[in-house]
């Protein structure tokens, strides 16, 4: 194992200032002349046809300025991987956030009264939210005319089914009838929200033919490219700018609404401003955690030998794509997870339903997944009479092993990240009988791919010596785009404070793919590092000039060009940049490639079957249990991950503090609760539980770093979204080893945790509520 080229400086990030002491402004926070206000008229029925819409009610109203529906717009299908919807629905509403009409008006409170004022006629639909059902053959269809669709066509699409992937390797049903031991289980997930605190806010102004976009959005491209096709218009006729971003998670990815106010903005014919409400934070966006069912079954040797693993996973797609069309193949993946296989045979299936969309939020559908994985692979110890532990040590992926789609894996930490994990938690206590009889430790192993996407950056130099940096890339909180002068500083011999940022604009930076996919360090990093170098090629050939002395003899340190092993004969990068020559460097870099695999067997490949440059994860939670009302608690978390070299150690501690707190909330109180049509139950922060600051733990971090060839600068890795992904699975088997019983349902709420805790102690009991537990 070794690291090198270590960038260990610690400093103020550039919108640090400006965010704690609420200086910093934010789309909402923005106010331009003459703007209007805009409202939506979302569907009055989860699946239904529209068979009128009346708008001269609205029109008429006084202040108002103009009300939208599909018939202002061109007739253009639009969706990440599946073109399956327009900005306005026109024919069938498929959930009931759908926009049928927009309006713009004097104030906010105008701007709703008018929206609510536009009549629109249905034919009542039979609403189809059960997609499990809609994934069997005869089902009624979400789209009858899909077949019309573009799209993809490795997603294996079929009516209902969206996307259908396997992973297969060898000769699972042979090999299970082998195996001295066979597990079987059944999971269910309930589906979730990102959650952000900041709701999404849009305000666009038309210059000529130009719009200008301000948006909340972790997307700026996707938000521009999705509102140039949507509107017929070029993409240089679309400028996106994003103010400071209140978080995301996943959720504002994609292109969402900016084409719905850019429209809307033409046909005022001044600015218009766009901001939820918390009720419709929750409902209207497209994006949103999938449900999923997850049937799980391991052949198991009694050494711990896994000669196979067959699984089926269902998942909600809800009613439209969007940039979720890859979900079948990842979710396979994870109920794969990162062991070692020798037989598999995994189907998983994205289904159409009349619920809201499901889209990316943090680590898609690896929570879920593992949560019912690592809940297996403690059923599967106990069957063969392992520690769970144990069992993990020895089927844990390492160098030489063979993935589920015939990788194989170079130096990877997932061995070292589970000791580490143990170690911190201090599980051998535990193991001695040394906590409470309601207390116990669980554990549970993930894995992440890292991913690769093109990205570019300029960076230049100011007369003063000081930097620019100018990037596409999008800063979500995450601190990602805050670290890249670290970056830059290290390879031009500066001090990070020397940089500034300008970043969030498309008229500015090259394109990058946003915030997303824990890829702005991977990618953005790779090409502001490529940008510095040019400069770092210009200042040493300015010095060489200067000093007389050949530019290979030449370093860059402490803010001067200098001699190596005569550091007094230098000349200040200030000087060099005040000389009036421009010092102006791009920069992209060589894209990682993903690792080769087997997939001939497979179906639905979309090229998740191969992770590259592979993150490894285990985390260990100490939870507290109260068996007579359910009610949990995590005392104390340890995480232990393989990111590779770690370039900015506080901004990746704070990564794993909010994705594990994230993970506790998914894992015990967060779900999208629905009813029998399909419409949200819990639209809001009193029923919807978020973890605060008050449920956090002590939670214990240890980075496994190991230079990784083929990845991000300097052998790094992703490190955003894998501590969401074993947080559920850790908690759920820490709860199991206290009840006697693990829990099958997502989340472990407190009834439901009660709920298994009597049965496992053969209790009766009578529900005297009438009312449904998970509620």
């Amino acid at each position: 194992m070794t690291v090198t080229d270590r960038v260990e400086q610690v400093f103020i990030r550039p919108d640090g200032k400006e965010k704690v002491t609420g200086a910093g402004r934010y789309t909402a926070d923005l106010n331009l002349t003459g703007q209007a206000h805009a409202a939506f008229r979302f569907a009055d029925h989860p699946h239904a046809r529209i068979t009128r819409i009346d708008t001269a009610t609205a029109r008429a109203m006084p202040g108002v300025f103009a009300v939208i529906t599909h018939v202002d717009v061109p007739e253009i299908r639009y969706g990440g991987m599946v073109s399956d919807r327009h900005l306005f629905a026109h024919d069938v509403v498929r959930w009931e956030g759908d926009v049928v009409a927009a309006v713009a008006a004097r104030t906010p409170e105008l701007a709703r009264a008018a929206a609510a004022a536009i009549e629109v006629d249905y034919e009542v639909l039979d609403p189809l939210p059960d997609f499990v059902a809609n994934a069997e053959p005869g089902a009624p269809l979400v789209h009858a005319d899909w077949q019309s669709y573009g799209g993809s066509r490795s997603m294996g699409r079929d009516g209902n089914i969206l996307g259908r992937s396997t992973i297969v390797k060898g000769d699972a049903d042979a090999a299970m009838a082998t195996a001295d031991v066979v597990v079987r289980g059944t999971y269910r997930a309930d589906a979730s929200q990102g959650a952000p605190i900041e709701p999404r806010a849009v305000i666009a102004q038309w210059t000529g033919d130009k719009v200008t976009v301000w948006t909340s959005t972790q997307v700026p491209f996707a938000a521009r490219d999705g509102v140039a096709h949507t509107l017929g218009i070029p993409q240089s006729a679309v400028r996106v700018i994003v103010p400071l971003l209140g978080g995301g998670f996943g959720s504002k990815c994609d292109f969402h609404f900016e084409g719905h106010i850019a429209a809307l903005a033409r046909a005022a014919r001044r600015p218009v401003k766009l901001v939820f409400s918390r009720r419709e934070e929750f409902i209207a966006p497209d994006h949103r955690r999938e449900g999923m069912l997850i049937e799980l079954e391991t052949g198991v040797m009694r050494d711990g030998r896994i000669v196979a693993r067959r699984g089926r996973l269902t998942l909600d797609g809800g009613a439209y794509c969007g940039e979720g069309g890859f979900f079948a193949q990842m979710a396979a993946m994870h109920a794969c997870g990162p062991y070692v296989l020798e037989n598999v045979n995994v189907e998983s299936r994205l289904v159409y339903s009349t619920n809201q969309p499901s889209a990316s939020v943090r680590a898609p559908t690896a929570p879920q997944t593992c949560w019912a994985l690592e809940q297996h692979m403690d059923a599967i110890a106990a069957a063969i009479g392992l520690d769970g532990a144990e069992l993990r040590r020895r089927t844990l992926i390492e160098a030489g092993a063979v993935g589920p789609a015939g990788q194989v894996f170079g130096e990877v930490g997932a061995k070292q990240a589970l000791e580490a994990a143990l170690e911190l938690i201090g599980y051998d206590d535990y193991l001695r009988g040394e906590l409470p009889d309601d207390e116990a430790i669980g554990i549970a192993c993930g894995w992440w791919p890292s991913m690769a996407s093109p990205s570019g950056a300029y960076v230049k130099l100011n007369g003063d010596g000081t930097g620019v940096i100018i990037t596409g890339a999008q800063e979500c909180g995450s601190g990602a785009v805050m670290g890249l002068p670290l970056l830059a500083a290290a390879e031009l011999g500066m001090r990070p404070e020397d940089f500034t940022l300008h970043y969030q604009d498309t008229d500015s930076g090259p394109w990058d793919m946003g915030a997303s996919g824990s890829q702005t360090t991977f990618n953005n990093g790779r090409a502001v590092i490529e940008a510095a170098r040019e400069v770092r090629a210009q200042l040493l050939e300015l010095a060489s000039q200067q000093l007389e002395i050949d530019a290979a003899e030449l370093e860059l340190a402490d803010g001067v060009v200098r001699a190596a092993g005569s550091p007094d004969v230098a000349v200040s990068i200030a000087d060099l940049a005040g000389s009036g020559t421009p010092l102006l460097g791009k920069g992209s870099g060589e894209l990682p490639e993903n690792p080769p695999g087997e997939t001939s067997s497979c179906v639905g490949v979309l090229g998740m079957e191969t992770f590259l440059a592979p993150q490894l994860i285990t985390h260990a939670a100490r939870v507290k249990v109260d068996r007579q009302t359910g009610v949990v608690r995590v005392m104390e978390f340890a995480a232990a991950h393989d990111s590779g070299v770690i370039l900015n150690r506080i901004g990746a501690d704070g990564q794993v503090y909010g994705g594990v707190l994230m993970g506790i909330g998914q894992a015990l109180s967060e779900a999208t609760w629905f009813d029998e049509q399909g419409r949200q139950r819990n639209p809001g922060l009193l029923d919807y539980k978020l973890q605060t600051a008050s449920d956090a733990p002590p939670i214990h971090i240890r980075w496994i770093e190991i230079d990784t060839p083929n990845a991000g600068p300097r052998g790094s890795k992703g490190v955003g979204e894998p501590p969401s992904v074993p947080t559920p699975g850790a908690i759920a088997n820490g709860i199991a080893k206290v009840i006697g019983r693990p829990v099958h349902e997502l989340p472990m709420t407190a009834e439901r945790v009660w709920s298994v805790a009597v049965d496992s102690l053969g209790l009766e009991w009578i529900d005297t509520s009438g009312k449904d537990p998970s509620a």
